[in-house]
């Protein structure tokens, strides 16, 4: 088979695995990056192509909402807190990790990330007794990591340069007793793939150093921290932060979604953010501060505390739409390592094949292996030309070439200083005397006395296709081979045998997400079951907008005009609204395990939880009642959360509510406030529907409930969690989802500064399975000391 023949489509898929996500890749491609048509780019290591649906979706939401600074309380600037806190979930979704493990910092970049380690590190300089702190590096590093010692320097922290085999030929087995004691912090940073060859290096690097089961750790005493540069590597491959638990994780968004740029990000590991110092504090970061003495105290949250000013709002928002625009084309980031892999690999055998007429290779390729899987091997492919009698070409040839053909690559040494040094086997020495002779970082000189100072990168991203592959392969057979064509058959039939091994067992795909948060409106009943959550289906779902941002009646007050009825005989959630038909929910569990449902983090009253998606019917009866897009979600049934106040030795589970299980308020106390509102406020009238309680309770004198500290319902026990703050709900008038005039004012008054209204319940779990008791309208028995108790008529409200 010759060349022309190995460049067909056919032959390709011979050696590729799976290429495109399903469906017509090719007419995807040409929709969403329309620009590109005529040009092959191969650059996505440097920066991969945004999609057009992506800018279409986010121009359109930051045309019809009102973003304002996240650091005020307006509500345009709730609603940019609430997205940005959003995406925070997402980040950490698209890694396999939770909020629970690890926070998210915003950066410019992952530069910046690295520098915001390097100043923040708890460096030690040693004492008399006890070395200090170690930077160790892998030599295989961006300039931005080893830049940082740029900052150790001066404090004295030795900086160590590994080689990468020495992280197993000195390894150790295990940790010698008398080094437990030693807790200096030392920091390791190594690369998940090398943005030079495209190597990966093995993500269980960060247990063995953190464990010291590897060198330098095994040979230093003290606590060592693992630093993953993870740039590169996330572009086109997973990443699992369950598998590699690295306390420091540095990325750019652009490399992964082409848009926004100026973007970053630092994940932490929440084990290891307490170690991490500042000295400069900005706007935002600080809890309290004088200007006129050296007092500082700052922010609890770990996040705030490192995003001084500002954070870029606007780009973060649009992180949202690049997720939802990734996912929507390519469906995982296992399929797109799949897909880019399969065209590294298809370019790698070709042109390590390739060979001029007198037999000679064409390329030399800097690669570790042989692509033989997409876990050791990214999509990028290094290489320098070779002319027939088997001398470098210089790279800025090459280039001038390519451009010529449209076709866009990366030259130099891709600020990877260390890989360019042990690929092209130049010496310190050597690396001076280029200096020397005019050749610095960045410029055209790729030979110095015949010798290559750099070389040619050509990586693909998930839009990549199959025509690129082939232009490339045919532009360096046109332009740099001696004819007549020839290809090494031995050696592609050998790479072709090797074949990738499989790899199902080994990966840990991301999954897409939408959240929110909100409550629905009342259903009044008689009498409903208890369940461990509270009254069983009680706050069960939320809307949220096409960010998953929850909509409450705050933002959206028609929320309340949708009349929910929870069917327990037909086992569905039925929603109603006048004027539309009818739609429905199922209420099994077994539902929301489906492959197809899509898992969701949400926030309730700055709580996270995990919900799951309600499928495209319901989400697009809201859509089109609410005049906007959202979906419907619902807490997920195998997730628990816990009250943060409990009272007493209870330890209650919630579902979607704000604080606790069970809201309760007084007629009388909303009489008073009634009386006292009509003094101050014509035509005003404030009506208990509106404070969405689950109970209301008559016959008790206003405001009594705020020294109750439990009561009995038949049989089931209730305990007092504490006064509800109430909010803006009660503004909104639940019949016709109007503001009314804001009744706070005169509350406020009454309850001296405190905006609060009813008292929280909350009950143990009864026993047996859910909604085993049955809560009916009856009397209270409400107990302060045994023998004081009341009998008071309770009515249940709604969810």
């Amino acid at each position: 088979m010759d060349f022309h023949d190995l460049c067909s489509f056919e032959s390709f898929l011979q050696c590729c695995d799976q290429y495109g996500y399903g469906g017509n890749f090719r007419d995807v491609v040409e929709q969403e990056f329309r620009r590109s048509k005529g040009v092959t780019y191969l650059d996505h290591a440097a920066a991969t192509l945004y999609p057009e649906s992506l800018l279409r979706n986010y121009f359109r939401d930051i045309s019809t909402n009102l973003y304002g600074n996240p650091h005020s309380h307006s509500p345009s600037s709730s609603l940019t807190h609430d997205t940005v806190e959003r995406v925070r979930d997402r980040v950490l979704q698209h890694f396999n990790t939770t909020s629970k493990e690890y926070s998210v910092i915003f950066t410019s970049g992952c530069t910046a990330a690295l520098k915001l380690v390097a100043e923040s590190f708890p460096w030690s300089s040693g004492a008399k007794r006890e070395a200090g702190s170690f930077f160790c590096y892998l030599t295989d590093s961006h300039t931005s990591v080893v830049g940082m010692r740029g900052q150790t320097a001066p404090l004295g922290v030795v900086a160590l340069p590994v080689a990468p085999q020495e992280l197993t030929t000195r390894s150790k087995d295990r940790v010698q007793g008398e080094d437990a004691s030693c807790q200096t912090p030392h920091l390791f940073c190594y690369p998940a793939q090398s943005n030079f060859s495209g190597r990966k290096y093995p993500l269980s690097h960060v247990r063995g150093i953190q464990a010291r089961r590897l060198y330098p750790a095994c040979d230093l005493p003290g606590r060592w921290f693992v630093l993953l540069d993870a740039a590169s590597h996330v572009g086109c491959s997973p990443l699992s932060l369950q598998d590699c638990p690295a306390d420091f994780i540095p990325i750019s968004f652009y490399k992964i979604f082409g848009f926004p740029t100026g973007l970053g990000a630092l994940l932490v590991h929440n084990d290891a953010a307490g170690i991490l110092k500042k000295s400069y504090f900005g706007g935002g970061t600080a809890a309290a501060y004088l200007s006129g003495e050296d007092y500082y105290v700052q922010v609890e949250n770990i996040s705030d505390r490192f995003e001084d000013g500002t954070v870029s709002f606007l780009d973060i928002i649009a992180l949202n739409h690049a997720f939802e625009s990734l996912y929507r084309i390519t469906g995982s980031m296992h399929n797109i390592q799949q897909h880019t892999f399969g065209l590294a690999r298809y370019t790698y055998m070709l042109l390590s094949s390739l060979c001029h007429g007198n037999g000679r290779p064409v390329a030399q390729i800097y690669t570790k292996g042989q692509f033989e899987s997409p876990i050791t091997q990214g999509a990028i492919l290094n290489f320098n030309l070779l002319d027939s009698s088997g001398q470098i070409i210089g790279y800025s040839q090459v280039d001038r070439m390519a451009s010529l053909y449209n076709i866009h690559v990366r030259t130099g040494c891709f600020c990877n200083t260390g890989a360019c040094q042990a690929f092209l086997s130049i010496s310190n020495q050597q690396m001076k005397r280029n200096l020397q002779a005019g050749h610095v970082c960045g410029d055209n000189m790729d030979l110095v006395d015949g010798q290559p100072t750099g070389s040619v990168r050509v990586s693909f991203g998930y839009m990549s296709t199959f025509e690129d592959c082939q232009k490339f392969l045919k532009f360096v057979a046109e332009c740099f081979v001696e004819k007549p064509v020839t290809v090494d058959q031995v050696r592609l039939q050998k790479l072709k045998t090797a074949g990738p091994p499989s790899e199902e067992s080994n990966q840990h795909p991301s999954v897409e997400s939408s959240n929110g948060q909100v409550h629905q409106g009342a259903e009044k009943k008689s009498d409903w079951p208890v369940g461990p959550l509270g009254l069983l289906y009680d706050r069960g779902w939320m809307v949220v907008n096409h960010n998953g941002v929850c909509l409450s009646q705050k933002r959206e007050t028609r929320l309340c005009l949708i009349r929910p009825q929870v069917h327990l005989a037909a086992n569905k959630l039925f929603l109603q609204v006048s004027g539309m038909e009818t739609v429905s929910v199922s209420l099994e569990d077994d539902v929301w395990r489906h492959a197809d449902s899509r898992v969701c983090h949400s926030k309730v009253c700055g709580d996270r939880v995990e919900t799951m998606d309600c499928g495209d019917e319901a989400a697009s009866w809201l859509s089109d009642f609410l005049g906007q897009p959202c979906r419907l979600i619902r807490q997920r049934p195998d997730y628990t959360r816990e009250m943060k106040k409990k009272p007493a030795d209870d330890s209650p589970l919630l579902s979607l509510v704000n604080e606790a299980q069970y809201l309760m308020i007084n007629r009388a106390s909303v009489a008073l406030i009634q009386d006292l509102m009509s003094s101050r406020l014509e035509h005003t009238t404030l009506y208990s529907s509106r404070f969405r309680a689950n109970l209301v309770i008559a016959g008790a004198e206003p405001f009594e409930e705020d020294n109750w500290s439990h009561l009995i319902i038949g049989d089931t026990r209730f305990m007092v969690a504490g006064r509800c703050g109430r909010c803006q709900m009660i503004g909104v008038d639940q019949d016709t989802g109007t503001k009314t005039k804001e009744p706070l004012i005169s509350l406020s008054a009454y309850r001296t500064g405190k905006v609060t209204f009813g008292v929280y319940l909350s009950h143990q779990d009864p026993e047996g399975s859910a909604g085993a008791n049955v809560l009916s309208v009856g009397v209270i028995v409400y107990k302060i000391a045994p023998q004081n108790h009341k009998y008071y008529q309770v009515f249940l409200s709604g969810f």
